[in-house]
């Protein structure tokens, strides 16, 4: 069993007053690796050499950049199912999934090395005769990301690159579920002759770590990828410091299918919106907001489709479902359906699980009155909702506290432009 360290100042590094852990595979429940966890000593040699490394980093050309993304780049299209297996094997993510956001990764890296040439400042104009103003742009540091666990690889390395890209040294703490994962990005650093400690990676416990980071003011930016609860901490907590902070956080998205959309697309599109990586997405379309005129046949397609994925282990290809990162996951969502139920919700199918493994559920009728009609489930749990009109359709959709994403299919043109 592979046992991984530290990454600290371009090095792999026991951790000096850590532990180490298992790393659980979601699936078979077996540990899938060994893991150093970074203590605060470890944090501090982290901050330390990033901000050393920062100020060197900082002045290198945008072509020393882009030289080092490009080759990452390249060194990860060779890569691609390497990595790809180690998120089925530490996430869950279906051999699918997997694929698409490894590769998704190659040309993340690319771009990311083209924005490195694109940082500009401006001249403006002066009342003051013969005096113009100018800004220019300078790396803010040292930035700081914390990683989710659902698409662990895709959104640490947009946190990495961009920031490096723009002459930031940066400290990734990836998810205690998948840190193996953020390990892999310092190896891909590291072949691409990324300079010493310009990208540290601590794996360990998240409060300790993000308090740490988020308080200390050799950090000059925090970006965080999880739940609303963590991030509003972590957003009052940077506000006390006046330091940046960039938030992606939870969702409950609606997608509205009015009447005269096509419904065998409809049904696919909802379906792979809401059980995509088994619903643990933000974005995932989790309230299907259904036009009155075609709900019951809507509903008897989509149902009829969702009972064809297969569920299961994520190394087949044909898995459409796979595990829920942990099993109290599962007891969210029993407590959503069961409430929902509770309150005159249909249970259309699923509804239950086996080990971490979630049946793709259908909920039916659902209410304002129900919990699931407001809060997260983050797993592969849908609602659909009837609606008189699009009007009525774009009220419910309206009726969150959630604002990250939102879809509607129809075929009226004028109508899509008007709902959006």
């Amino acid at each position: 069993m592979q046992e991984y360290k530290l990454f600290i100042n371009g090095e792999w590094t026991a951790n000096q007053d850590g532990e180490i852990v298992d790393d659980i595979n979601p699936f078979n429940g077996e540990v899938y690796a060994r893991v150093h966890q970074a203590g605060p000593k470890d944090i501090e040699r982290a901050i330390s050499a990033a901000k050393v490394a920062s100020l060197g980093w900082g002045k290198t050309s945008p072509a020393a950049r882009e030289t080092v993304l490009l080759k990452a780049a390249d060194i990860l299209s060779g890569r691609i199912e390497e990595i790809a297996t180690v998120l089925i094997d530490e996430s869950g993510s279906t051999f699918g999934k997997a694929m698409f956001e490894t590769s998704f990764v190659v040309n993340l890296l690319r771009s990311a090395a083209g924005e490195s040439r694109r940082i500009f400042g401006e001249t403006m104009p002066s009342d003051a005769p013969d005096v113009f103003s100018m800004s220019v742009r300078r790396p803010l540091g040292v930035i700081a990301g914390i990683a989710p666990f659902n698409f662990p690889f895709l959104l640490a390395c947009k946190k990495v690159a961009l920031a490096i890209a723009a002459g930031n040294a940066f400290i990734l703490k990836p998810s205690e579920e998948t840190a193996v994962t953020g390990l892999k990005i310092a190896e891909l650093f590291e072949a691409a002759g990324l300079p010493k400690g310009v990208l540290n990676v601590i794996p360990g416990d998240g409060p300790s770590i993000g308090g740490t980071l988020v308080n200390d003011p050799r950090v000059n930016m925090i970006t965080f990828t999880g739940s609303t609860k963590v991030g509003k901490l972590l957003a009052v907590q940077a506000a006390s410091h006046l330091k940046k902070v960039t938030l992606e956080l939870g969702g409950k998205c609606p997608l509205i299918v009015l009447a005269d959309a096509d419904l065998d697309y409809a049904v696919d599109a909802a379906c792979f919106g809401i059980f995509l990586h088994q619903g643990q997405v933000c974005m995932a379309n989790s309230k299907l907001i259904i036009e009155a005129a075609i709900f019951d046949q809507f509903c008897d397609r989509f149902v009829a489709k969702v009972k064809q994925l297969k569920v299961g282990d994520p190394r087949q290809p044909d898995t459409i479902i796979g595990p829920l990162i942990r099993g109290s996951q599962c007891q969210v969502i029993d407590r959503h359906v069961k409430d929902a139920v509770a309150k005159g919700a249909r249970l259309l199918t699923g509804g239950y699980s086996e080990s971490n493994l979630y049946q793709p559920t259908v909920l039916a009728d659902v209410t304002s009155e129900m919990n699931v009609y407001d809060e997260e489930s983050f797993g592969p749990v849908v609602s659909i909702i009837k609606a008189a009109d699009h009007e009525a359709a774009l009220g419910i959709a309206n009726d969150s506290d959630y604002g990250l994403a939102a879809a509607v299919i129809t075929n009226d043109l004028q109508k899509a432009m008007a709902l959006s």
